[in-house]
């Protein structure tokens, strides 16, 4: 049976993996296959690049990690990963800042961990890539020799090709992704992005259902939407009663409605656009004053990134303003925390909360809002208010969708959402939570490796 090699740009350093569903649904896949985790450390390497690998076995896994030199960092991560191809996938091209010293450093660490990797693999093991960071990674595996079965999966979205083609390097990026044999996407809109970059720029065609001829290859695209842990989440969020921080947080409410929303620090997440939303809910139902409490959990991200670290101060300043403008002696609107909380905490607040806030202005797929719906009370379910163009719109249709750039949009959903019933609300949450029930992270891991496994098939088949 041949060994699965997952490639990631971080890879979780507690035995078990991180406590995400996906990091938990790639340790099943290596565990049943038998394989290796490869990626970065997180650690610097400081001025000078090693060779050296760190290499750490787990029961059936090999964990093999690599430290990376400042220089790496900051052009492939910091640089040309987040802060030209991330701000330009979300369709932010006034954010997206473009080196050719950056883009050479991610090709060269792509090159560098190809390098590494190569020793590592045998003839019939199959290589499953994530992400941005790594799009290169097959490319450069074939300049070396390897022909193993090769798939790629994008968490993020893929834009249009106006938005695609700003980018200087935009055939090569393109190009590099043909060297995989199964390309995957979390939504068909961003699979169709993909094509129409292929199609409009003559780089390759379509020759089968979802078989692509490009630059001499054939390779398959698919979508696979990403799901949670669904039934684990679920249990968590049962026992929330057993959680400290969550029976704190209950009887601080003193009988108010909580509404929640966990966002990493990014502008993505359209946060400054969902804090401005709820103060004007506030002044558009002013008997909602001291009745309703929105909390806000913002973990910071890339603070090494100028931009984020200007977000930082300035969610911050508008959460103390809406403050300043609404609150009371004994009413804070909107308490804004800005720190990780852990998981089974967070599953307890999200029981607790009778409406989540999931407003991102572009998402690859939010599982935040899964987490949502899969944390509720069945008998009293919770509204989840959710963006349009986060990809998890697509499945969770009993959600109330909302423009995210819309304050007076947003603001009109969480007066909905609080005044409810409950038959409403019941019959809006059981279909969505039925839906990530059965297409769990398990079985979308399983559903991309099946599929990487036939892509051959496929290809000869076109």
């Amino acid at each position: 049976m041949s060994r699965l090699i997952v490639v990631s740009n971080r890879v979780p350093t507690q035995e078990g993996g991180a406590a995400g569903g996906l990091a938990v649904a790639l340790h099943a896949a290596l565990e049943q296959h038998g394989g290796m985790w490869f990626g970065w450390s997180g650690e610097s390497s400081g001025e000078r690049e090693t060779d050296r690998l760190t290499i750490r076995e787990s029961g059936n896994i090999t964990y093999a990690l690599v430290d990376l030199t400042r220089r790496d960092l900051d052009e492939y991560y910091s640089g040309f990963a987040n802060r030209a191809l991330w701000p330009l996938f979300h369709y932010r091209l006034d954010l997206t800042d473009f080196s050719r010293r950056d883009m050479a450093g991610y090709f060269r660490v792509n090159r560098f961990f190809a390098r590494l990797l190569a020793p590592l693999v045998r003839p019939d093991d199959i290589i499953w890539v994530h992400d941005y960071h790594l799009i290169p990674l097959a490319s450069e595996l074939r300049q070396m020799g390897l022909r193993n079965r090769m798939g790629f999966f994008l968490h993020i979205p893929w834009p249009p090709p106006d938005v695609m083609f700003a980018l200087p390097p935009h055939q090569t990026i393109v190009r590099a992704l043909s060297s995989y044999d199964l390309v995957g996407f979390q939504t068909e809109f961003d699979a169709e992005n993909f094509a129409a970059c292929l199609i409009r720029e003559g780089l390759g065609n379509r020759v089968g259902d979802q078989v692509f001829d490009a630059y001499g290859r054939l390779f398959v695209m698919g979508v696979f939407p990403i799901g949670i842990e669904t039934s684990e989440f679920a249990k968590l969020a049962a026992d929330y009663e057993k959680n400290q921080v969550v029976q704190r947080t209950a009887r601080s409410l003193e009988g108010q409605q909580l509404v929640i929303g966990v966002d990493r620090l990014d502008y993505s997440k359209g946060l400054g656009e969902r804090l401005e939303a709820y103060s004007r809910y506030i002044e558009n139902n002013p008997a909602s004053r001291g009745k309703v409490v929105y909390l806000q959990i913002t973990p910071k991200s890339r603070s090494e990134v100028p931009e984020y670290a200007d977000m930082q101060k300035e969610i911050a300043e508008l959460a103390g303003r809406v403050n300043a403008a609404h609150g009371d002696l004994d009413w804070t609107p909107i308490r804004y925390i800005n720190r990780t909380i852990k998981r089974a905490a967070l599953a307890g607040l999200y029981r607790i909360a009778r409406a989540a806030l999931v407003t991102p202005l572009r998402d690859g797929m939010n599982l935040v809002a899964k987490e949502y719906i899969a944390s509720q009370e069945p008998d009293d379910p919770g509204v989840l208010v959710l963006s349009r163009f986060a990809g998890a719109a697509r499945e969770l249709d009993g959600a109330l969708l909302v423009n995210p750039y819309d304050i007076e949009d947003i603001a009109t959903a969480i007066a909905r959402a609080l005044d409810m019933p409950l038959d409403e609300r019941q019959a809006r949450w059981k279909p969505m939570f039925d839906r990530i029930t059965e297409f769990d992270v398990t079985l979308w891991c399983q559903s991309f490796l099946d599929a990487l496994k036939r892509t051959r098939v496929m290809a000869r088949a076109s």
